[in-house]
């Protein structure tokens, strides 16, 4: 049996219950699980703003340690510590082989199941628990794919790696790995939850020449200096994008949309310059649509784009993050602002819902 906290329906508390496990198939791993990161995806489950069935285990971002190996395991050993990947690729579907596992088929077509099309987690009537992007980190343990697992050294600490498996990797990685964006380049950063301070260090580790963070919140604003921010905007007191024309003189290089809404989508475009980018990162709800204007997209020339863990394999981004935060050119300690228990899982989503600085972490 293991400890898991379980979304049965929308809009309620996540009760704390014993699953039973099914040791892992072939290819698999069990992980005794570290640290997972409270993060605004899991969120959009419990409000019923993204469809996910249920029951359903809920968490993607973690760290942990492989405590048992299932037949034909090869990547990992026991005792190894490793960052986990929400998108643990197949390695043979044509993303895959074109260059972008980071949008596997095969993984979007099993969801919530494991590769074989079946579940590892029971509730006591027998129920099959699904368990999101195939972890479900909150839980104290959990059956993964190998290629979810990403090995770390002992001087990577738990909370940390528990960051990098997804927050640290969609922000950073979504801007340093963009095809055009180069040194010395202004950046205007939508949001600034967790993904959004890691898409401004991402913005300061390649030397932006101006870094403007746009939000709601005064405090969280405030909080963003800290990461390398130069600048920012309230949004609800100013019009972002008119105040980001009057301070670089014609609009931002690059814009990044880490919060995922049509306003913020929307701003985001009437910040740029001619010729500039702007990088959609956070997930909006379901069914949600931005109003973009058709003729500034042609005439002024500018771009928009997706990006999706990162836009680029998960385990080479994960080993640049790793040796970014040894030689401390990113700070990921103080991203993490709360720690709790699994037991107070409720209490940290609600702290989220607040708007709080940084991120919270289930400690285990």
């Amino acid at each position: 049996m293991v400890k898991a906290a379980v979304l049965y329906k929308p809009n309620e508390p996540m009760p704390i219950v014993d699953l039973a496990q099914d040791a892992p198939k072939a290819g698999e791993v069990r992980v005794k699980m570290g640290a997972a990161g409270v993060c605004a995806s899991d969120h959009h489950v419990m409000l019923g703003q993204t469809t996910f069935p249920m029951p359903i285990v809920l968490g993607h971002e973690g760290a942990g340690v492989i405590a048992e190996v299932g037949p034909g395991v090869t990547s990992v050993k026991l005792g190894d510590r490793c960052i986990l990947s929400f998108v643990p690729s197949c390695g043979y579907c044509h993303s895959c082989r074109t260059g972008s596992p980071q949008v596997c088929d095969t993984n979007r077509l099993t969801g919530t199941r494991q590769y074989d099309g079946t579940f590892r987690l029971k509730d006591n009537d027998g129920t099959d628990v699904h368990q999101f992007a195939k972890l479900g980190v909150f839980a104290e343990s959990i059956i993964v794919p190998q290629q979810a697992c990403f090995p770390v050294a002992e001087d990577i600490p738990m909370d940390v790696a528990s960051l990098i498996g997804c927050s640290v990797t969609t922000g950073v990685g979504g801007v340093i790995n963009q095809p055009n964006i180069r040194s010395g380049m202004t950046v205007a950063v939508f949001g600034s939850g967790g993904v959004g301070l890691n898409a401004i260090q991402g913005a300061k580790l390649l030397n932006a020449s101006r870094i403007i963070a746009v939000d709601i919140h005064d405090h969280k604003l405030e909080f963003t200096y800290k990461f390398g921010a130069t600048d920012v905007i309230n949004s609800r007191s100013d019009d972002p994008a008119k105040k980001i024309m009057e301070l670089t003189g014609g609009g931002v290089d690059f814009a990044f949309d880490t919060f995922g809404g049509a306003i913020t989508t929307e701003q985001m475009m009437d910040s740029l310059r001619k010729g500039g980018t702007g990088v959609l990162v956070g997930l909006a709800p379901e069914g949600m649509t931005a109003d973009i204007n058709m003729v500034d997209l042609v005439r002024n020339q500018k771009t928009l784009t997706g990006s999706y863990y990162g836009s680029a394999s998960p385990h080479e981004t994960f080993g640049k993050l790793v040796d970014f935060y040894r030689k401390g050119l990113i700070d990921i300690d103080s991203l993490i602002t709360r720690r709790y228990p699994l037991e107070e899982i409720n209490e940290a989503y609600d702290a989220l819902g607040r708007g709080e600085d940084g991120r919270g972490v289930i400690m285990f």
